[in-house]
């Protein structure tokens, strides 16, 4: 095809020539010959911006076109040298237009023409307005960050780049990093750090930022420097606390990196004395047992296992003439040969690097207890821990125990502060040595402890150590000087001392209720009664004695044969105490006294028993009732202790009514016979016991009658106790009523125990169904399949025995109702349908129908016998029924001779005769 215009051009030729500067001319004859070849384009595009230099869209186009031909070509090809020229001829025109210049450079780049791409870098940021280099300077830093770019273009670029923008520092630390740069990459960095203006743009935090300084100061230390790496990483363990132990082991890392490794041990130390997580702790140890065992291993590699020194004895002396002589040797081998044989250069220390890596092992638990201790210093049982560290060395327990004391505040104390003291003290005890252990206790007892248990404590400690050894005056010294009352003037002094402070527990030791009664112990064991009893009246006149206090006083009077001093405790104690501190001493009380008189003081005791009673609290109240009944009994009248079991029944809660009903009945059928029972029995069933206690009352005067022989009083009994008992949930008491009447009952009595179970069973439902108002009309006749059918229809169920008669029973077929002419008033009908239709009224399904029943429970066992009424009794009822009967006869002749509807008991005979 020729590249010049054909027939089907001479149209768009026509138009271009008369117009040539119409872009829309041009495009449009560009797009009409969109498939023809590049060269016939290329044409059109030259012809059209030679007329239209200044147009964009054609330049652009017309570039694209270009790139287009050159993609699948090598670098090296020819059509590259044109695009390039085609591309600097656009910018000519076109040097504001930042597509072009990007779409140049990007052809640059992959070009690989490394100085012309960047002086064209540097011709389009020149060329464009600031605003607009942005988009310049991305494809400059990646072309910058090729590979084969020298490094010194590299920085010189990235530096040009942060004077436009400092916030893309990070990026420029990232190409130092890739590139090892390593000293500058640690100056920007450190830079950064300490600009408290800077805002990471890539979300990186501070703490991130200095380990990564950290990181670069410690893996390349000897290639960095002029920057304070103790200083800068020392900064960051002060700022950054939680990552303490990566911070001290990346310093001594950096000092073994630059060959000091005493100073790094040095560093290895200070870390682990001055952490105070169990973590960092942790992370220190293991690098500094890394660390001694790499050394370690390192020496045993390097040691010179050859004996040359002992074999050449004598030419190492004519050596050392000659190096005197030899005035060009090097220093470093003239210190080797001059310091051969001394100790402290014997490069053979294994033992001691061994040594020294035992040595940190061992001293582990120490230093992890020194970590937690730094946590609370007031930490008592990590002090106790510290002292267990050191067992077998009594020095290391003293110094570790004096300073516990020394540092523990008593008031910020974990724990129990004064088991420190006491430990202490025992120390020396253990040892022999009782007058340092006085020296520690007497300290011990001026601290101010938070508590004053913790202050008696020590006494107590130091009275029991002089107990030990059996030195029984000083133990009870002790306890006389820590009972003491403070002086007035010590009151008054400490007062003008502590205005705004809390008052010391010293002040408040003798009211110590520990103190007093281990002072109590000590005299009843070593001192008279006289004493024992100055210290208990004392203890009395403090007003902190206890219920077992007072109890212990009066026995100890007891053992004395001062009963009524015993008894004048008690009384104390009984006036001091409340319920329900009071129960034992009252018990106590009790006891003893009627122990001790029995008769000869019954109406005291009687008193005494009274005020017990009158102020106990039902819940306390039965023992002493109990105790009461029994003096009755032993010492007293019967008819007074049923009195107090009368009065036993009342007092006590309602749950424990029962047990003391039961007692009270099997002590008086007991004193006084059977037949007494009765009213106790009738008494509780109507005391208000609870519905579940009082049946099982019923059950027992019901169990007491019948074995008397009392038949209607037991039925009488069950009647009144069916209230309690529902038939769904309580079966156990009608088994046991049914039982009775099997045995004892007639026909008569057990329709009446099944009326009564019905009744219940109504009385406890707590569901009851009405039928629709329409069956209650007066002119209709309901019947079981009617009835059934609106309990269906409003929503009511059929119950399982309604089902199964309405399966078994034959079609029956509805009668004409009746007149209401035939119907007397105020008669109401007790035949078969009426029961019936009350029946399926009732619609109940926990009903129990009473023939039914009868009929399933009792046939073989019951026969109703049926007879006859007399006319004589009904009078002239009779008469007027036959009427009624006749005018029936003549309306049922009239409805076909059907059959009256008969009931559920009627139908259920035939069906089973049938």
């Amino acid at each position: 095809m020729s590249i010049y215009p054909s027939e089907d051009d001479l149209p768009y030729e026509e138009e271009v020539l008369r117009n040539p500067y119409s872009l829309r001319l041009w495009w449009r004859y560009l797009v009409a010959r969109s498939e023809a070849p590049f060269k016939k384009r290329s044409i059109i595009y030259e012809r059209s911006l030679k007329a239209l230099p200044g147009s964009y869209k054609l330049w652009y186009a017309y570039l694209r076109e270009r790139l287009e031909l050159v993609r699948n070509l090598p670098v090296t090809h020819s059509q590259y040298d044109t695009l390039n020229n085609t591309f600097e001829r656009a910018l000519v025109n076109m040097h504001k237009m930042p597509r072009i210049w990007i779409m140049f450079l990007q052809s640059l780049t992959e070009q690989k023409l490394l100085t012309r791409t960047r002086r064209t870098f540097d011709r389009a940021l020149c060329a464009l307005p600031v605003t607009q280099h942005d988009r310049i300077w991305g494809p400059y830093l990646v072309f910058v960050s090729q590979k084969g770019v020298p490094i010194e273009t590299s920085l010189r670029v990235y530096r040009r780049y942060l004077k436009y923008d400092p916030s893309h520092i990070e990026d420029f630390i990232e190409f130092l990093l890739e590139s090892s740069l390593w000293q500058e990459a640690s100056e920007r960095l450190s830079g950064v750090l300490n600009d408290d203006q800077f805002f990471s743009i890539k979300g990186k935090t501070k703490h991130r930022l200095w380990l990564e300084l950290c990181d670069l100061l410690t893996k390349h230390a000897t290639e960095v420097s002029g920057l304070n790496v103790d200083a800068v990483i020392r900064g960051g363990i002060k700022k950054f606390t939680d990552e303490v132990g990566r911070l001290w082991t990346s310093l001594a890392d950096y000092y073994i990196r630059r060959k000091l490794p005493e100073k790094a041990r040095d560093i290895f130390e200070e870390g682990m004395t001055t952490v105070v997580t169990v973590r960092d702790f942790s992370v220190i140890f293991d690098a500094y047992s890394q660390f001694e065992e790499s050394m370690l291993a390192y020496k045993m590699e390097n040691i010179d296992l050859s004996d040359d020194e002992d074999e050449n004895g004598e030419a190492l002396t004519e050596e050392l003439d000659d190096i005197r002589k030899d005035v060009d040797l090097p220093v470093a081998k003239f210190e080797k040969l001059i310091l051969r044989g001394f100790w402290l250069h014997d490069d053979n220390d294994v033992d001691l690097r061994l040594a020294r890596l035992e040595h940190l092992m061992d001293r582990r638990p120490e230093l992890a207890n020194s970590v937690l201790l730094r946590q609370n210093p007031h930490n008592v049982e990590q002090w106790h821990r510290r002292v267990k560290l050191f067992e077998g060395n009594p020095t290391r327990q003293i110094l570790t125990f004096t300073e516990a004391v020394r540092t523990v505040d008593p008031m910020k104390a974990v724990g129990k502060p004064h088991t420190l003291w006491v430990a202490f003290a025992k120390l020396y005890e253990n040892h022999k040595d009782l007058d340092n252990a006085r020296v520690i206790f007497d300290r011990a007892v001026q601290v101010n402890f938070k508590t004053v248990d913790h202050l008696a404590s020590i006494w107590c400690e130091w009275a029991e150590m002089e107990l030990r050894h059996k030195k029984f005056d000083k133990a009870l010294v002790l306890m006389q000087r820590a009972t003491a009352v403070p002086s007035v003037g010590v009151k008054r002094i400490v007062a003008t001392d502590t205005k705004d402070s809390q008052e010391p527990v010293q002040m408040t030791l003798h009211r110590s209720l520990r103190l007093w009664a281990f002072y109590v112990d000590l005299e009843e064991s070593l001192g008279s009664l006289e004493s024992t009893r100055a210290v208990y009246d004392r203890i009395l006149d403090l007003k902190i004695a206890t219920p077992q206090i007072i109890i212990n006083y009066a026995m100890l009077l007891e053992e004395h044969k001062y009963f009524e001093d015993a008894f004048q405790i008690y009384e104390r104690g009984v006036k001091i105490f409340k319920y329900p501190h009071v129960k034992d001493i009252w018990v106590a009380y009790l006891s003893k006294f009627v122990k001790r008189y029995g008769t000869t003081k019954l109406e005291r005791a009687r008193e005494l028993f009274e005020r017990a009673v009158e102020s106990a609290p039902a819940e306390s109240v039965k023992p002493l009732y109990l105790q009461y009944a029994k003096l009755e009994e032993d010492y007293g009248l019967a008819k007074r202790a049923m009195k107090v079991y009368d009065q036993a029944t009342k007092a006590v809660p309602a749950n424990e009514k029962l047990s003391m009903y039961e007692l009270y009945i099997a002590r008086a059928a007991e004193i006084f016979g059977i037949p007494k029972t009765r009213e106790i029995y009738e008494q509780a069933i109507q005391s208000g016991l609870p519905d579940k206690d009082a049946k099982a009352m019923c059950l027992k005067y019901a169990e007491l009658e019948k074995r008397l022989g009392e038949i209607d009083r037991a039925r009488a009994i069950y009647t009144y106790a069916s209230q309690f008992a529902d038939p769904r949930t309580d079966p156990d008491f009608w088994n046991r009523w049914h039982e009775f009447e099997v045995q004892h009952g007639n026909e008569d009595t057990f329709r009446e125990m099944l009326r009564i179970k019905r009744s219940v069973s109504t009385s406890y439902s707590q569901t009851h169904f009405l039928l629709p108002e329409y069956l209650m009309q007066k002119d209709e006749t309901v019947n079981l399949g009617k009835a059934v059918d609106a309990l269906k229809q409003a929503g009511v169920g059929e119950d399982e025995m309604a089902a199964l008669e309405r399966k078994l029973a034959p079609a029956i077929k509805e009668t004409p109702v009746k007149d209401n002419s035939t119907r007397v008033l105020g008669f109401v009908s007790a035949g078969l349908e009426s029961q019936d239709v009350g029946r399926q009224l009732a619609g109940n399904p926990e009903d129990i129908e009473l023939p039914d029943e009868s009929e399933s429970e009792d046939e073989d066992k019951v026969e109703i016998a049926q007879k006859d009424v007399p006319d004589a009794v009904f009078g002239g009822l009779v008469k007027k029924r036959e009427e009624l009967d006749g005018k029936a006869d003549g309306d049922d002749a009239k409805s076909k001779g059907a059959e009256a509807p008969l009931g559920a008991l009627e139908r259920i005979k035939r069906l089973k005769r049938g």
